[in-house]
């Protein structure tokens, strides 16, 4: 708060409390010329008469107390502008000393599940719990609540990990977070193989799936010497991607931002950025390994993980 507006507060909070004063004060005095208590000359039906009696000493008296509670009030608590209080009392070191009581607590909590692979933490079904309610506060804005994921948002239930579906890789990925970038080709393409090489590249990645699809595939055909010269670095020559580099896997049939031409070609022309948010600083390490136990356990209802995985 800048100095002006502090004084600008204490200015208003001053004329308040003296306000007060004087009213109580003015109010509470009985003048000369005034008419007597009981003197007021209104009266209604023959026995109802108006008095004009003042509050009695004791209850004025509570007024004054009041008012100087307020006052101790604002010279212990930060009340006059930017004037911090006797107390040094603030908002933010209530609440600092609110979590780091409540956050003792978790801790005694979550201790049990500290430095335990997420596989091991998998099995257990109290942990599972826990891992879901950090999940759900977490992780479900984007995953969604059943981590079914959405477009440009992996669906976490299958086995199709991108960065690798290991418990160690999967926790590096909620500790550390990743970036995967998918360069921008289209003017690229287009230099090497003309206006139609983006489509010609479409054709190609179609038939990774399934490679019979080749056969009298004219695109298809122009297409892979342009994938083996831009895509296969990252991709592979088999296009099963890379783990390492995020690079997904373009034989399977799990597209992260859709399978329509139109994604395609926006992918391959304009690139993509997926970016997943680091979280050990955000959950602590421990509740990071409840919450990826409880992503590994929707891919792995039995505990064991696949024979394979990508």
């Amino acid at each position: 708060m800048s100095p002006g507006w502090s004084w600008y507060v204490i200015v208003i909070v001053a004329i308040n409390i003296l306000g007060c004063v004087w009213l109580l004060w003015w109010t509470g005095k009985r003048r000369p010329g005034d008419p007597a208590p009981t003197d007021t000359s209104h009266i209604w039906d023959g026995d109802l008469t108006e008095y004009n009696k003042p509050m009695p000493k004791w209850w004025i008296n509570l007024f004054y107390i009041t008012i100087v509670f307020a006052i101790g009030y604002l010279v212990y608590y930060p009340g006059l502008g930017a004037v911090a209080g006797v107390g040094k009392w603030t908002s933010a070191g209530e609440h600092a000393a609110d979590k780091a009581r409540d956050d003792a607590k978790l801790e005694q909590t979550f201790a049990p599940y500290a430095g335990k692979s997420i596989d091991v933490i998998a099995r257990d079904p109290k942990a599972v719990t826990l891992g879901r309610s950090i999940f759900n506060n977490t992780c479900a804005t984007c995953h969604g609540s059943a981590a079914k994921g959405a477009i440009g948002y992996p669906n976490l239930t299958d086995d199709i990990w991108h960065w690798g579906g290991t418990p160690d890789r999967v926790l590096q990925t909620v500790l550390d977070g990743r970036e995967g970038v998918m360069p921008e080709w289209g003017k690229v393409l287009t230099g090497m193989g003309g206006d139609n090489a983006v489509d010609y590249v479409v054709a190609y990645v179609r038939t990774l799936s399934d490679p019979s699809t080749m056969q009298n595939n004219y695109m298809a055909a122009q297409g892979k010497p342009l994938y083996d010269g831009v895509c296969v670095a990252c991709h592979g020559i088999d296009g099963k991607g890379n783990q390492e580099l995020g690079a997904p896997d373009l034989t399977d049939n799990y597209w992260l931002y859709g399978n329509t031409s139109e994604s395609m070609r926006q992918t391959i022309n304009s690139g993509r950025h997926g970016s997943m948010p680091a979280h050990r600083q955000i959950l602590g390490e421990t509740r990071a390994r409840l919450a990826a136990a409880y992503v590994w356990s929707l891919s792995h209802p039995d505990g064991k993980p696949p024979t394979a995985t990508r």
